[in-house]
């Protein structure tokens, strides 16, 4: 496809070992092509570009991969594979041990934050916790 958008991780030299860690984690997973410095390959139906460019600029937060999740046992499974050797952080969030910052989060988080009484009681929830908890959120959203 001419027109496709699709983000390209810059690694120093591990970006086929990234690529074969992400394809292990999700069960919709592809390698498309691997060249000697880049590693194409699709997860969930999303195409990725892992490179090897050396001494690159590393990854920030500002930029980070979202992994909306339809049950607990579903962010239970990415959030335990994806911080395994990272680092875990609040809200949701997480960095792989490559340093790529993703969002493990609930289908149903869109709903709880943009409802006009929920909202704050799961805003609230939802900052105080590292891995997401569906049934903390809930309860917290109808303030029980």
């Amino acid at each position: 496809m001419s027109n496709s958008i699709y983000p390209c991780l810059w690694f120093d030299t591990q970006a086929h070992e990234a690529a074969d860690f992400y394809l292990g984690i999700f069960p919709n997973a592809k390698l498309l092509n691997r060249t000697p410095f880049v590693s194409v390959y699709s997860l969930n139906g999303q195409q990725f570009m892992n490179m090897n460019g050396a001494e690159g600029p590393g990854f920030s937060t500002s930029l980070s991969l979202v992994v909306r999740c339809k049950d607990q046992a579903e962010i239970d499974q990415y959030w335990t594979a994806l911080s395994q050797e990272g680092e875990e952080g609040k809200c949701g969030w997480l960095k792989d041990k490559y340093g790529v910052s993703w969002q493990i989060v609930p289908d149903i988080l869109g709903s709880l934050m943009s409802h006009p009484h929920k909202a704050p009681k799961a805003m609230y929830a939802f900052m105080q916790m590292k891995k997401l908890i569906i049934a903390d959120l809930i309860k917290a959203a109808e303030g029980e």
